[in-house]
């Protein structure tokens, strides 16, 4: 079961955490003052208790066989004086023989004979009670050349009463320093807490919907508040990244989805179409029949292209490591490759292979990777730059190694592409031209985003220089597959 105290606001509770430490605080010091003073008051007393009755176990004076003459009457006024107001002689029988005290005292307010026989004679300070209820401290001692004791006695009332006046005016005084303080912390603590307001208010502003607020700079970045609001802008920012994140991903995904049912509905209406016109009889004809076949087998064949890249999108986006299988290789296999399919496509079309960017010959490009994806890659680029540029346009193929790395580019002269149509040519079912013609699966806007999902299962990629009218250059850039003993490149 929760405490009352959760009920209370966070102010509330360290004001009443602080009063209660300070009331505990005021009440211990009290306690040990009024404890010292008194053990003060005490210790000075016995010291004169103890003084005089050492100096009377000497003296004749309060003996029985000595008369009662002026010399007892001096000691009435000198009694209150050392503060003793009572002297008494004990016979060896324990009885009170002869006893002085001030004329202040009434007879009823001095202790008891019984009381004074209770005395230790070894000169320990003893508390004692009086028949009126009042408290005394008394010391004793044995005479000197007599069988005998004499008692020196003072009451205790001053000493209490001054250990309670100290008593009330630290209680009083210290009620007033509680109050006080309390009304301090309570303003301290709301200056102290406003930095916390501030961000739960910043903080109902987000949960409202306003994930571009921040915390404001509340304290200086040293202290705690400082550190917090701090650490909460990093979360928040890191907040608005990932929800605006995810809105672009759903966004794209809904975008996937329905240009996805669009590619694979329209081969699927081909062939229901084609299989439909056949069972009604409108295929009369033999070369009707075979055409009709044609157009479901060139659609299957799309539909099926189709599936595969879709599935082997999943599959990279899954786990694209766990589909690789790497060996050691050279890049510049694959260019002359390249070169050759590119020929063969178009053998108007003038193919040169060089280095990175047009220079020198084509050099060594290490890597250790799946030959098969990479070729699916090369292909894809090369299949890229024959069908968006015109017959017999120029494309260089560019192999060898820079800034560190294993580059292989598919450089063209064609009419390249705007900004816009660069910033999103990798992404799925992205085509520049989307009035072209479809044929084989291969303008599905799959193939660069297979290219570079490929690259960067290789811990590479697949980038893109262009610009409207200047043609546009692919690069494949991938890790370097180093010697093991140099460390250098092969």
């Amino acid at each position: 079961m929760r405490s009352p105290l959760h009920l209370l606001s966070l102010r509330l509770r360290l004001l009443l955490l602080t009063a209660a430490l300070l009331l505990a605080g005021l009440s211990i010091v009290s306690a040990v003052v009024t404890d010292q003073l008194q053990r003060y008051q005490l210790n000075r007393l016995d010291t004169q208790l103890r003084s005089f009755t050492a100096l009377l176990a000497q003296a004749p004076v309060l003996r029985p066989d000595v008369p009662d003459t002026a010399s007892l009457a001096m000691f009435d006024p000198a009694l209150d004086l050392i503060g003793t107001p009572y002297l008494a002689f004990l016979n060896a029988g324990g009885a009170v023989a002869r006893g002085v005290h001030s004329s202040r005292l009434d007879e009823a307010a001095l202790p008891t004979g019984e009381a004074l026989r209770g005395i230790p004679a070894d000169g320990t300070a003893t508390d004692l009670g009086a028949a009126d209820g009042s408290r005394w401290r008394a010391v004793a001692r044995p005479t000197v050349g007599r069988d005998g004791t004499v008692v020196a006695a003072a009451p205790l009332a001053e000493i209490d009463a001054l250990v309670a006046r100290l008593r009330t005016t630290t209680v009083i005084s210290g009620v007033a320093l509680l109050v006080l303080l309390t009304a301090a912390g309570w303003y301290a603590l709301g200056r102290g807490l406003r930095p916390l307001r501030r961000i739960e208010h910043t903080a109902a502003a987000i949960a409202s919907g306003d994930l571009s607020r921040r915390v404001p700079v509340v304290a200086a970045p040293a202290t705690e508040i400082g550190h917090l609001a701090s650490s909460l802008n990093v979360m928040l920012g890191q907040l608005e990244r990932a929800f605006a994140a995810r809105a672009a991903s759903e966004a794209r995904m809904r975008t996937f989805v329905s240009d996805a049912s669009h590619e694979l509905r329209t081969p699927l209406f081909v062939i229901k179409g084609s299989a439909q016109l056949y069972r009604m009889g409108g295929l009369t004809e033999r070369a009707d029949v075979d055409e009709a076949m044609h157009r479901i087998d060139r659609e299957a064949t799309r539909l099926t292209a189709l599936t595969e890249n879709l599935l082997l999108l999943a599959q990279l986006d899954d786990a694209a490591e766990g589909h690789l299988e790497r060996a050691p290789m050279d890049l510049r296999t694959l260019a002359t490759d390249a070169g050759h399919d590119l020929r063969a496509l178009d053998p108007s079309r003038p193919v040169d292979l060089t280095g990175p960017g047009g220079i020198g010959p084509p050099g060594p490009a290490p890597v250790h990777a799946d030959e098969d994806r990479l070729r699916q890659i090369i292909a894809n680029l090369v299949g890229n730059a024959a069908a968006h540029t015109p017959a017999g346009t120029p494309v260089r193929i560019g192999v060898g190694t820079a800034d560190g790395r294993a580059v292989l580019e598919v450089t063209d002269e064609g009419p390249g592409m705007t900004a816009d149509h660069a910033d999103r040519v990798f992404d799925r079912f992205y085509r520049t031209d989307r009035s072209r013609t479809r044929s084989g699966g291969a303008n599905a806007g799959l193939g660069l985003a297979i290219a570079r999902s490929l690259a960067r299962a290789h811990d590479g990629d697949v980038e893109l220089e262009t610009d409207l009218g200047e043609g546009a250059c692919f690069r494949l850039a991938l890790p370097l597959l180093h010697h093991p003993e140099t460390g250098s490149g092969r």
